[in-house]
């Protein structure tokens, strides 16, 4: 049994800490150790984190991160954005009786060619009409669509987890009917635009 022991702390040794980094649009902050007995071994890992950690602010702890190590130099671990979602227990604090939930589900190409499916959500003041639900869904969609298309990936996401998007989304559907409240819920990375190599004559 000591035997055993001893061999996984020698193991446990024999790994190299790495420090964790977000993305260089997200400010390139260190959000942690990992280890890894070789770098190979971190690339495609997925690691986890809130908004309100890396922007120190708490009152964004309810906007969790999800992030893949995507290159490692020295002892520094890259990562890339994947997604973002609130937290459930956030959801749930949200959601009152007597309202209307209204949810949307749709993939928006981005000015520079990335593919992200978005997921926001209104919360109404009291119950609506079918009319009013397909009336602020349209809104939803549309300003979700109209910005991705006009901002790059790295503005697009800014603006959906600091919650630009979802005020611009709350402004333009409130006159259909009095909302209390509007969310990204949701952002997956679908596909990322495929970098050419330029031809050498």
């Amino acid at each position: 049994m000591a035997r055993k022991v001893q061999r996984k702390l020698d193991k446990w040794k024999s790994k190299t800490w790495y420090n964790v980094e977000i993305p260089e649009f997200m400010g390139r902050n260190n959000i942690g150790v990992t280890p890894a007995e070789t770098p190979e071994q971190l690339v495609g890992r997925i690691v986890e984190t809130t908004v309100g950690e890396i922007a120190n602010d708490f009152t964004k702890h309810n906007t969790k991160l999800r992030l893949e190590i995507s290159d490692v130099t020295g002892d520094v671990a890259s990562t890339r954005f994947l997604g973002h979602e609130i937290t459930t227990d956030y959801l749930r604090s949200i959601v009152k009786r007597q309202t209307s939930r209204i949810d949307a589900n749709l993939d928006v190409k981005t000015k520079d060619g990335y593919s992200i499916r978005v997921k926001p959500i209104c919360f109404t003041v009291k119950r609506a009409r079918t009319s009013q639900i397909k009336g602020i869904r349209e809104v939803m969609v549309k300003i979700t669509k109209d910005r991705a298309a006009e901002l790059t990936f790295e503005q697009f996401i800014e603006e959906a987890i600091m919650g630009k998007l979802s005020a611009n989304i709350y402004r333009n559907a409130k006159s259909i009917y009095p909302l209390r409240r509007v969310e990204i819920r949701k952002t997956e990375v679908r596909t990322v635009p495929v970098k050419t190599v330029p031809v050498k004559e």
